[in-house]
């Protein structure tokens, strides 16, 4: 991704946009629109039901579909936008970069003592905008199995096992493939509960108020 000049100690003034780029990604992935709008609408802190999480289909445990689909929309927004910026002011470089640490943002927020959510709206706009066709291919992997097995985790989990695979089938870009796998690896680490709850047959399903 880099040459040389990162290894000496005149490259500092060529380093600090890519720093800048990786800050105001995680800035950007760090808002969690889930908890704010749950909040906003008065249901409480959506972070003390269901899973925990503050994702879509956390908030979709609230009963509150609207606020649910406007969660899904915002953080896979927020994905879409930050690769898409990074991509517009530095090219694939700072668009890979924007794509990891956007996701970083969402999985361990600031602003929520580094905790956050499960990554795959987020990821899903990430996969988007570094080449549509995979995101589209990994979000059917997703609502096939959704539909089928009404398990979001489960369903997730493949998404984001999908994700690199199809984003290598569709650009042969190795470093566009090992960003989504790095991406892929740190979304089902953040699914280790429901990993759990899966062998244990305690994972609830799509819809299921808790």
């Amino acid at each position: 991704m880099f040459d040389d000049r990162i290894l000496s100690i005149e490259a500092l003034p060529f380093l600090w946009p890519y720093a800048l780029c990786a800050l105001v990604a995680y800035l950007m992935g760090s808002i969690p629109f889930g908890l704010i709008l749950t909040r906003l609408a008065g249901q409480g802190d959506i972070r003390k039901i269901g899973s925990g999480s503050i994702g879509a289909t956390n908030v979709l445990r609230t009963g509150n579909k609207t606020l649910a689909a406007a969660t899904l929309l915002l953080d896979t927004g927020k994905g879409a936008a930050a690769v898409l910026i990074g991509q517009y002011y530095g090219g694939p470089d700072f668009a890979v970069i924007a794509a990891f640490m956007v996701i970083v943002g969402h999985l361990f927020s600031v602003w929520l003592r580094f905790r956050g959510g499960k990554g795959i709206a987020a990821g899903l706009g990430v996969m988007l905008a570094l080449a549509w066709p995979a995101g589209l291919i990994a979000l059917v992997v997703w609502v096939v199995l959704a539909a089928v097995i009404r398990i979001s985790s489960l369903a997730s989990i493949a998404a984001a096992a999908s994700a690199p695979i199809a984003i290598w089938f569709v650009t042969h870009d190795v470093q566009y493939a090992q960003t989504a796998a790095l991406i892929a690896l740190l979304i089902i680490i953040k699914h280790h509960s429901n990993i759990l709850r899966l062998f244990r047959g305690e994972e609830p399903r799509i819809g299921k108020k808790t």
